[in-house]
């Protein structure tokens, strides 16, 4: 029997694809993008289109595990684990939660997750309500988005911004830390329909990415520096009145205070920090004030230094200056994901908290696990639940995350697919399963289609959903509370019952019919017609207090900020001071067709990269007596690594480039988080992969395959 099932994709990536998934006799034989999908419109990244090697992958975690050999040593895969059943793996878990929480209080229990999936249900449903009642510490997920979110919210007060299918009518395209060819693939047919009418496409990033060797205008600007370079550019424009005046009056704060500051930020200054010329910082702003309409992608690359929240509040504030909101193809996008207003609170219960512990939870931060699992007290963290996430991959100060997870009084579980580089220091490894094989519920942060991602086949070996872990885990634990008995299908009614207008008319049935669901922006429910542009600003309308862009915010000042903007280079940077004695700077950055650790163990999809390889500019390469091809040490305060080095033109002097990988997969046995910080942003609390300053020298061949240092 053959049939094709309608789902979305939910990795961690901002277009959340259509797909079409073909079975036959209960196996998938075929998966495509679907053609309908107005936004990913029948094609699939490079990464998904290869997911049933993912699926069907003979490392698959299928049935639960308990370790037999000391964490971290061993063959860290399978052969260090015993088969179990699922009853005794959920009687030890909840045996093993029920001891810790009474010898130290519940909050002992740390639970760690994040953009493993970005699917409604799996990512922050029953999960969230399981450690909700169980009193455990709370974590905050900031490691990846929250300072650029914060740094636009500060402006717009809210995650919206220009549709994709809009870019098509921009006149100058903007890719500011956006490897849209790389990472946001879905975009780049509507850019390029933009660019046979003429429109420019202008890249800024440190790294030449694929979008920058596309580009009509690359600028290879210094980490961490884009503040400064916004703020320039509003110099620029602000000087020779090429701002929207009308709009400026009517739909924005603090454009007098913005006026007063951008007067320290000429170009010839700016040009100082971020390695640009004067004259290309001068010619940038006037096209970008005078080709209309001009629009910004701007990208979490952006937000990865010290300054982060900063350069992502001064980069939100040009297109309220020269009013590009008004405009079809004008505006800005980081994230769409303010949108959506599912009912969270029904989904994931934060009330049960109190229903424990009588008072909000600790908070941990995601970026800060290694001093966590070490220094933190009162209580120690002694119960670790990992799922949807690789800690032991994507954390910073990676050397301390190891030490942490290494304890021997660290009861860990990890639900996953693969024997990951967390799985090895793992006590409890519950098989997990991939979208195919489960329902869900699917937003994106890059489009404004909802989507049902509906079940293709049955669970390979004995896998469960996050949902139906935590739905047993909280039996097990004896909950007895209604909310831990819901099916998916009422999930996804609960998370659907909204008072967003947007949601107005979509419902589970709808979904399940039409596949995909643009939201409601004309207030009319289903509607058979094109949809209008949909232009969240045009009219003001930001969700700040005064209904205005906040080109000054008061709340920044409280927080110790500048309620405008400033540029403050990082500590950890080239101009961060005396104090700093190591002179290159590293961008600890992602690989093309990896989703952070996601893929990259696949043979098909490693036969897509070169990992191991460290990009330095000939000008660093050269006085070193580095060659290209030669084993290069690279160092700092906090650990070390073996790499290749590639000498090219992919960055500029004094900038040096490594991609993230499994740690297990790479020489040494760590990867490049050995290098980065558990330092945090300055809006946010995120982590600063970008702000990292590092030595490099020759190595013996030899070493490459060495130990990581500890």
């Amino acid at each position: 029997m053959k049939k094709v099932v309608h789902a979305a994709c939910p990795h961690d990536c901002p277009d959340a694809c259509g797909v079409l998934i073909t079975i036959e006799d209960g196996r998938a034989t075929k998966i495509k993008g679907d053609p309908a999908h107005p936004v990913t419109r029948g094609f699939l990244c490079a990464k998904v289109s290869k997911y049933l090697d993912r699926v069907y992958s003979p490392d698959r975690v299928l049935y639960p595990m308990r370790r037999v050999a000391k964490k971290g040593s061993g063959h860290k895969d399978a052969r260090d684990f015993e088969r179990i059943s699922w009853e005794e793996a959920l009687e030890e878990i909840a045996a093993r939660f029920k001891q810790i929480a009474s010898e130290f209080g519940s909050e002992a229990i740390l639970p760690y997750s994040y953009g493993g999936t970005l699917a409604a249900l799996s990512s922050a449903s029953m999960d969230r309500r399981f450690f909700h009642r169980l009193g455990a510490s709370q974590l905050e997920r900031s490691i990846c988005s929250a300072a650029g979110e914060a740094g636009l919210r500060s402006v717009t007060g809210v995650k919206l911004g220009t549709e994709p299918e809009q870019f098509r009518e921009s006149r100058y395209i903007l890719a500011w830390g956006a490897n849209i060819h790389g990472n946001n693939v879905h975009l780049w047919p509507f850019i390029e329909e933009a660019r046979r009418a003429g429109a420019k496409l202008v890249v800024i990033d440190p790294y030449r990415t694929r979008t920058a060797k596309c580009a009509d205008w690359y600028l290879p600007i210094n980490p961490g520096t884009d503040a400064a370079l916004a703020l320039g550019m509003m110099h620029v424009i602000i000087a020779e009145g090429l701002h929207d005046a009308d709009y400026v009056s009517k739909y924005t704060t603090g454009f007098e205070q913005l006026s007063e500051k951008v007067k320290s930020y000429p170009p010839e200054r700016v040009a100082q920090w971020t390695g640009l010329s004067a004259a290309d910082i001068r010619k940038l702003a006037i096209e970008y004030a005078t080709v209309r309409p001009a629009v910004i992608r701007m990208n979490y690359g952006v937000q990865r230094s010290e300054n982060g929240g900063m350069a992502s509040r001064a980069i939100a504030m040009l297109p309220c200056i020269t009013g590009s909101w008004k405009e079809v193809g004008g505006g800005l996008q980081l994230s769409l994901s303010g949108a959506w207003g599912l009912k969270k609170d029904a989904l994931e219960r934060a009330d049960l908290m109190q229903q424990t512990l009588g008072r909000p939870a600790r908070v941990v931060n995601m970026v800060e696990l290694g001093k966590a699992l070490n220094t933190l007290t009162d209580p120690p963290i002694q119960g670790l639940f990992v799922y949807n996430s690789n800690p032991a991959a994507v954390c910073p100060n990676h050397n301390e995350v190891i030490r942490g997870l290494r304890r021997d009084d660290l009861f860990t579980v990890v639900h996953e697919q693969f024997f990951t580089d967390t799985t090895d220091y793992a006590d409890i490894v519950l098989p997990a399963t991939t979208f195919f094989e489960q329902k869900d519920l699917q937003t994106a942060y890059g489009h404004y289609f909802l989507q049902v991602s509906n079940q293709a086949i049955e669970p390979l070996g004995e896998c469960r959903s996050n949902v139906e872990v935590f739905r047993s885990l909280a039996q097990a634990m004896g909950f007895e509370e209604d909310c831990f008995r819901a099916s998916v299908e009422e999930l996804i009614d609960e998370a659907l019952n909204s008072s967003n207008p947007w949601l107005h008319g979509i419902d589970r049935g709808r979904l399940e019919t039409e596949g995909h669901v643009r939201l409601n922006f004309e207030g009319s429910g289903a509607n058979a017609r094109p949809p209008a542009p949909f232009l969240p600003f045009a009219q003001g309308g930001f969700q700040t207090p005064d209904r205005k862009a906040q080109l000054y915010n008061p709340a920044l000042a409280a927080q110790g900020l500048d309620p405008v903007a400033e540029f403050v280079p990082p500590l950890e940077s080239r101009h961060g001071g005396s104090s700093q004695t190591l002179p290159l700077e590293l961008l600890a950055r992602k690989a093309d067709n990896f989703l952070n650790s996601t893929f990259s163990n696949l043979p098909s999809v490693q036969s897509m990269e070169e990992p191991g390889l460290l990009e330095l500019h000939p000008k660093d390469a050269h006085p070193r007596g580095i060659r290209d091809g030669d084993a290069v040490r690279v160092f700092n305060g906090r650990g070390e690594m073996r790499l290749r080095a590639r000498v090219n033109g992919a960055v500029q002097p004094g900038v040096v480039a490594a991609a993230l990988n499994w740690a297990k997969l790479t020489p040494g046995g760590c990867n490049v988080n050995v290098l980065t910080s558990e330092k945090l942003t300055d809006m946010g609390n995120s982590a600063t992969f970008y702000s990292v300053l590092v030595e490099v020298e020759l190595s013996k061949p030899s070493l490459l395959n060495g130990k990581c240092k500890l």
